[in-house]
């Protein structure tokens, strides 16, 4: 069972920048792919982006291409979300979750974070 906690949401400026980080508590963490979620009130569970297992492979949402970045260190059991370029409608929980295969749908992911709260005021 793979636990994942998120930390580093707040509240930011439009135009700011915020860090997300997940820590997992599997030491076979470079076993998973990584995927990024959220989730605005009264809207489903949007993905943002994934990472590949050895972190070669990313890929992203149309919604924040060119301004967010997902990275990961194996070492130490964490993905981050580096979040740019901040819009209101980035407002939203965060959701870090992992798998083994992963992909673009968050059906196809098993373990999933608590989720962590970004709110960007315009």
């Amino acid at each position: 069972q793979v636990q994942l906690a998120e930390s580093g949401g707040g509240l930011v400026q439009a135009g700011g920048s915020l860090r997300l980080s997940c820590a997992a508590s599997e030491r076979t963490f470079s076993s998973y792919v990584m995927g990024w979620f959220r989730q605005a009130p009264g809207k489903g569970r949007e993905f943002v982006g994934a990472i590949s297992r050895s972190a070669d492979s990313t890929n992203y949402a149309d919604s924040v291409k060119g301004r967010f970045t997902i990275s990961r260190d194996n070492a130490e059991n964490t993905v981050y979300l580096q979040m740019n370029s901040l819009k209101p409608e980035d407002t939203a929980v965060y959701y870090c979750a992992g798998d083994r295969s992963g992909g673009s749908t968050w059906l196809q992911y098993d373990y999933w974070g608590q989720g962590t709260q970004v709110t960007v005021s315009s």
